[in-house]
């Protein structure tokens, strides 16, 4: 795959430009830190505070303005031309979704500071964060190739929304209801127990568990959108 830093820095303007316009999809970077701001004051300074914050930028920013930035492309009928290009699947994939990761890790560091997070390891948490944008991005980029406008999107990404921002909440109930315990595995709640584990004394599973179920979510969102974007090429 040939992959060219013209391209990509190209792609990666063009989306910044884009962005930059539409106000009803920048002004949703706001949220998670009015959000953030808010819980602050209501003094719950809990690690399941901290990351229903964190993990409703990742949904609300990450997802949300990559869906939308696609859907945007469809809706102009541009995302066409850009497959028709001498881009690669790797210039179009990478170009949009940087402009997306810097956004993302610009809003989650603030809100991070706004609710007053201080993780015992530092370096883990980034690392998983990091892991964990990379997989809301590939879940927006996919959430965005089913959808035709950037109204459709707001509806599309939705349920996303709401299931990977309060996954966390439901593993009070995982005890009592087996069903509810499949949200153990959602990425945002092993990104808790991740903060959790690394509050106390831990072992080396606890990290590389929680780690590896975020890699893995993250392979098979990528390899998904990859295979309906190339569908879509030919469609």
């Amino acid at each position: 795959m040939n992959i060219s830093m013209t391209r990509i820095q190209a792609i990666f303007m063009k989306d910044y430009k884009e962005f930059s316009r539409n106000y009803a999809v920048s002004t949703m970077a706001l949220l998670p830190l009015i959000m953030a701001f808010v819980y602050n004051q209501t003094g719950a300074h809990t690690i399941s505070m901290y990351f229903l914050s964190i993990n409703m930028a990742f949904s609300v920013v990450t997802t949300y303005i990559q869906c939308c930035l696609i859907a945007e492309e469809k809706e102009k009928n541009t995302l066409r031309s850009l497959m028709l290009s001498p881009a690669s699947l790797g210039d179009i994939l990478i170009g949009k979704s940087l402009f997306v990761f810097i956004v993302t890790s610009v809003i989650v560091a603030t809100t991070i500071f706004i609710v007053g997070y201080k993780p015992s390891n530092l370096f883990i948490i980034a690392i998983a964060l990091m892991l964990s944008a990379v997989f809301y991005i590939a879940l927006g980029t996919l959430c965005g190739l089913f959808t035709k406008s950037i109204m459709e999107a707001s509806i599309i990404v939705l349920p996303v929304m709401l299931i990977f921002s309060f996954g966390p909440l439901a593993l009070a109930l995982s005890s009592t209801n087996p069903i509810v315990k499949i949200a153990e595995w959602l990425p945002s709640s092993q990104l808790l127990v991740l903060a959790e584990a690394l509050e106390r004394t831990y072992t080396t599973m606890d990290v590389i568990i929680p780690i590896a179920t975020i890699i893995a979510w993250s392979l098979v969102t990528w390899i998904v959108a990859g295979f309906i974007y190339k569908k879509r090429m030919v469609d």
